[in-house]
């Protein structure tokens, strides 16, 4: 029969097991958030980006840009055709421009490719689109032969044109805060410099 140290001690010596065998156990349970999905070739999808306001906003410009190209298509006659053939080269272009930048800020690219200015770059993409969206949107308005898709054309160019605008708007106070604190960082960068430089003369000065 066991003394009651002896039963003491084995139950110490199975709590101290499990809790190794349960530290060291790869199948631990986690409550970090899922920011991001594997794809194809080791690319990460940003769910955080598609949350987003810019991500929000390019998926809408996207979806409008296609729905006024794909109106603008159903045209079968046309005169004067300018008109069209000007909202259409708007849509198409700026369906395709926007939605690859989509996927560069989805997937990450943008990270791998860290010499080009890409705020910089989205800012130029959405202020061209909201000056020519409304440019050709305005042309069909006066110069049509008054369809519905060509009414529709009109409709959704206009609506992708304000998305266009309030994404250039953000895109600008963004392209302005970044640019602000580089600013900043530079010049507590020279401050330090300066600073250190500063020591030196005087350490140098006090051991002349």
């Amino acid at each position: 029969m066991r003394t009651t140290e002896e039963t003491e001690g084995f139950d110490g010596e199975a709590s101290n097991t499990s809790m190794i065998s349960g530290a060291s156990s790869p199948y631990q349970p986690t409550t970090e958030p899922v920011h991001a999905l594997n794809v194809l070739g080791g690319l990460r999808c940003d769910l955080e980006y598609l949350r987003s306001y810019f991500g929000i906003l390019k998926a809408v410009e996207v979806v409008l840009s296609v729905i006024g190209f794909i109106c603008i298509e159903t045209v079968m006659m046309c005169s004067p055709c300018g008109g069209v053939y000007f909202f259409e080269f708007v849509s198409c272009s700026a369906s395709v421009v926007t939605g690859v930048l989509l996927l560069i800020f989805c997937l990450n690219i943008h990270t791998k490719v860290p010499h080009i200015n890409w705020n910089l770059t989205d800012l130029g993409n959405t202020a061209i689109s909201t000056l020519f969206f409304f440019l050709s949107s305005l042309v069909l308005a006066c110069i049509n032969q008054g369809t519905d898709a060509e009414i529709a054309a009109v409709v959704f160019g206009f609506l992708v044109s304000g998305v266009f605008g309030l994404n250039t708007f953000l895109a600008v106070r963004r392209y302005r805060r970044g640019n602000g604190s580089q600013g900043a960082a530079q010049a507590n960068d020279y401050i330090r410099a300066r600073t250190a430089s500063r020591g030196e003369m005087e350490a140098r000065s006090e051991i002349a």
